[in-house]
């Protein structure tokens, strides 16, 4: 029998937090709980390298499955397994949680135990939600892992955790709840089809779904997702959480969370309703390439670092949506690979805000002014980590943009145009931030003798930025093991160009025209395809 790898990951972490409810919760135990949550949560991340490692980069469909009967009256099954598309994704998570661990240790310190014990739990929820292939036991993990971060803003947030924390869990519980009716009517088309009930996803993508039923269960899927992400215009929960949750729950919150939306698209929605998901692509790219630029314009204009960054996300993230929107090899490829630059830049820049805020307990870009003379090693890191969130060559950032930019102009060159100018304002809003922090004379008073970067800091902040640099000179590395998997989706998604006209496809707010298949073969990223099949 191998292994299970895959329930480990999630089982991990809740043992963790069971053993930290033994552990006694004042001054003298809070040393053993921080040991405690991050010696699990890098055992964790070890083992999410040996996944990483024992995986066969060259495969396109599901790996280290494993299956066990639940429910089996109604089909449903505790099954999980990984493909190119979730594994970074499982690393990404792994990754940033002992980074939030360490980053919190200088301002979590009323009901500590608590805290580790639900960034424990969120953490085995997110994992959970990643590597589930049976949309019962997705839909699990995906309310599960609501709770652990309603607390996490609720309880160890600012003035207004409260009210963020509450519209957070509305907004996004709001989406799930059409999710289920739609996931409940997959599995009941399948009895009807098959004669059994199966919530199996490898077996609902196989399954025909009428036209008309497509159009509303992908409605259903894809307002949940986008919620999620969050798109435009359902991004207003998303500056509130950020600006009112810990460091640790905006670094998890942005780094890992809002990539669920995204993630489900692609594993989810447009797989299951490729019909649909080509009518509404059109209309998924307009919205994502509207959230591009308003997230730029707002974000250039606010006072607070930490909102500031909120809304850089809705506008990178809607690169993430255009790419997938375009669904070729490029723009999925750099989809999803935008998603871990993300991940690491974001994350990134909310620990550098939060150590600031720890030191000055403000978040006001008119508060500070001259760092660079006062803590240069801290702004050095400043600058790599924005630098990589701008898209510099060189850093992660510029290879997920590249990709998706290029797959957009070739689905629609119009699209790509528009989104482009997100990448200028991108670094207008965050430079003019940078300046406005660092550089001048310092005017206030009470930056003249802010320390430096501490020990613990350089822990949490160097691993951001060796993954920044690896990821922009060394992309390959991660994009062999993604690409068989985006060829395999996009062959599901694909054929539904032809018979897109049952939607009446033909306009789109871009003009687009309706196109027969264009499937591209290509080992290389960066080379112009050697094949190129067009069936009209």
């Amino acid at each position: 029998m191998n292994f299970p790898i895959l329930t480990t990951l999630i089982v991990l972490p809740i043992l963790g937090a069971v053993l930290l409810l033994l552990v006694r919760d004042d001054e003298q135990g809070a040393r053993l709980v921080r040991g405690i949550a991050l010696i699990v949560s890098l055992l964790v991340f070890a083992e999410s390298l040996l996944l990483w490692i024992q995986f066969t980069p060259t495969a396109a469909g599901f790996q280290f499955v494993e299956r066990h009967a639940w429910i089996p009256k109604f089909g449903i099954a505790y099954q999980v397994g990984i493909d190119g598309i979730s594994l970074l994704l499982v690393v990404l998570t792994a990754f940033l949680t002992p980074i939030a661990l360490v980053g919190s240790w200088g301002s979590i310190h009323k009901r500590l135990k608590a805290f580790c014990i639900f960034m424990l739990l969120l953490e085995s929820a997110m994992i959970g939600v990643f590597v589930s292939t049976d949309l019962f036991l997705f839909y699990v993990f995906w309310d599960a892992m609501l709770v652990p971060m309603y607390f996490l803003i609720g309880v160890w947030g600012y003035e207004r955790r409260i009210y963020a924390a509450v519209k957070f869990i509305l907004y996004t519980m709001a989406g799930s709840v059409l999710m289920l009716l739609a996931i409940l009517g997959l599995a009941y088309l399948h009895s009807t089809s098959a004669g059994s009930y199966s919530f199996d996803l490898t077996r609902l993508y196989e399954l025909e779904v009428p036209a008309h039923l497509q159009f509303w269960f992908f409605l259903a899927f894809a307002l949940a997702f986008a919620i999620k992400v969050p798109l435009f215009p359902f991004h207003t929960w998303l500056p509130d959480a950020h600006v009112e949750a810990p460091t640790a729950g905006s670094v998890i919150l942005a780094g890992v969370l809002l990539k669920m939306g995204t993630y489900g698209l692609l594993r989810f929605a447009f797989p299951l309703f490729p019909n649909a998901a080509e009518f509404f692509a059109p209309y998924l790219a307009f919205l994502a390439i509207t959230g591009i630029i308003y997230g730029a314009l707002v974000a250039m204009v606010q006072p607070d670092m930490k909102k500031l960054v909120a809304y850089s996300s809705v506008s990178h993230l809607g690169f993430v949506v255009l790419g997938i929107a375009a669904m070729n090899v490029y723009g999925v490829e750099g989809a999803v690979y935008q998603m871990l630059n993300h991940g690491v830049s974001t994350g990134g820049l909310f620990l550098i805000v939060g150590m600031l805020s720890d030191r000055r307990h403000t978040r006001l870009i008119a508060e500070y002014g001259g760092l660079k003379k006062v803590m240069p090693r801290l702004v050095a890191v400043f600058l790599i980590v924005t630098l990589s969130s701008i898209g510099l060559p060189g850093l992660n950032g510029f290879v997920g943009e590249f990709l998706i930019l290029l797959g957009a102009f070739r689905w629609d060159a119009k699209a790509a145009v528009f989104a482009a100018t997100g990448v200028i304002l991108s670094a207008t809003y965050m430079l003019w931030m940078f300046q406005r922090v660092n550089y001048g004379a310092v005017t206030n008073e009470k930056n003249a003798a802010l320390p430096d970067l501490q020990p613990r800091e350089w822990c949490a902040i160097a691993p951001i930025v060796v993954a920044a640099v690896i990821m922009g000179v060394a992309p390959n590395l991660f994009l062999r093991s993604i690409e068989p998997s985006v060829e395999r989706l996009i062959s599901q998604v694909a054929p539904a160009r032809v018979r897109a006209g049952e939607f009446g496809i033909e306009n789109s707010e871009f003009g687009m025209r309706k196109r027969g298949v264009t499937i591209e073969h290509t080992h290389s990223k960066f080379q112009i395809p050697h094949s190129k099949l067009q069936t009209h």
